[in-house]
């Protein structure tokens, strides 16, 4: 199997601008006890015989997740109907099959010791190349695409993006418990997931398509990835779809702070690609380096949306909420070019995870009322209907 770097080169030159699609994963389980449940190859059968759910929904690693995705649309709001829709359909599905959904980063207490791997050959491969890594991975996320006509704007775009991560996975944060216990972090998935795959976290600067090409060009010849899905970084170029692709975020437990998440990455790529246009790859001043990201990744991580961020160019620290503010404010010719009005809200999930729990109530507690807010959330409109 080949990566065919020329073709993938081609797929960008061709892309359309602002298309997007979104990813939303959850957890399958049991509605009684909130207890995993491996039922994957259960509800992706189901979902066939749905003639929307049937391209839409796909596996990811754990045989205790599901992903529903939105496709290729030609806007913000094309993109938040169709996944409407499949929401609605996915949740009525499991319902009738006795399953719910869970949408966090983490499960509170399942043991990643009893997770199951979905037996493909493509994942039966994983856990060959990956071992502990893939068993211990049974975590939850949300991804964004977004179309970036060019190679090289593509890869500059990404470039961009690395130093908003932090951000973006600090207004994410929702996964606070781990084996029934505070982690004392804002999101454990973030290090579950990012500190143990390969190929994954933030990526190093690349420049421009040839000297991307380069890198993965010689981690196919050596043998360490055989396809392009095996580079897992939190921002990426998408060889298959021709898009950028923003996947460090938590899964959200609130429908509509879903989308709206999905609607600020959806803004900061498209503001970075028009920035790109007008300014060329360093308009937006002097890139910021892997430790600077870093320092601010682990801000995120342990602290969220309750935190500060630094502004290296200024060397100050910033309130995460003033930093997001000035975001919004930064992305607003993009936001009002692609048609959104975002409300992000005042706590997000882990904020409000906490609250409860410094107040006194337990973790499974938590858990409950939070899958019972997906289930409200997520099928609101059809609820509503």
């Amino acid at each position: 199997m080949s990566l065919d770097l020329d073709l993938v080169r081609e797929r960008f030159e061709s892309s359309a601008d602002f298309t997007i699609g979104l990813e939303e994963e959850f957890a399958i389980l049991d509605p009684e006890t909130l207890e995993l449940k491996h039922r994957f190859e259960d509800v992706y059968a189901a979902c066939q015989r749905d003639e929307v759910l049937a391209s839409a929904v796909a596996g990811e690693l754990i045989a205790s997740e599901i992903e529903i995705r939105s496709g290729r649309s030609q806007s913000f709001g094309e993109a938040v109907a169709r996944q409407r829709e499949r929401r609605s359909r996915l949740f009525e599905l499991t319902d009738g099959m006795g399953l719910a959904l869970g949408a966090m980063g983490t499960h509170p207490w399942a043991d990643y010791l009893d997770q199951r791997i979905i037996d493909t050959p493509h994942y039966r491969r994983l856990r060959h190349d990956l071992g502990w890594v893939a068993q211990r991975n049974n975590t939850w996320s949300m991804h964004v695409h977004m179309g970036v006509r060019g190679a090289d704007r593509a890869i500059a775009v990404c470039d961009r993006m690395r130093e908003l991560l932090p951000l973006l996975l600090a207004v994410s944060a929702n996964s606070p418990f781990l084996d029934r216990r505070d982690t004392g972090l804002h999101t454990v998935r973030t290090e579950i997931f990012t500190r143990t795959f390969p190929r994954c976290g933030v990526p190093s600067r690349f420049g421009d398509w040839n000297r991307y090409a380069e890198f993965v060009g010689m981690l196919e010849r050596t043998g360490a990835v055989i396809e392009s899905t095996q580079l897992w970084w939190s921002v990426r170029p998408h060889h298959r779809f021709g898009t950028v692709e923003v996947r460090i975020c938590d899964a959200q437990t609130r429908g509509d702070e879903s989308f709206a998440l999905a609607g600020l990455i959806a803004a900061c790529i498209a503001q970075t690609a028009i920035e790109y246009d007008e300014h060329g790859y360093d308009g937006a001043g002097w890139p910021l380096g892997d430790r600077e990201i870093e320092e601010n990744l682990w801000r995120a991580t342990r602290y969220g949306m309750s935190g500060k961020m630094i502004d290296f160019r200024r060397g100050v620290e910033v309130e995460a909420r003033a930093a997001l503010d000035a975001l919004l404010a930064w992305a607003e010719p993009a936001r009002s070019r692609l048609g959104m009005d975002l409300e992000l809200p005042e706590r997000n999930g882990a904020q409000r995870a906490r609250q409860a729990f410094d107040a006194g109530v337990a973790i499974e507690e938590i858990y409950r009322d939070a899958v019972g807010e997906t289930l409200r959330t997520y099928t609101a409109a059809k609820q509503a209907a």
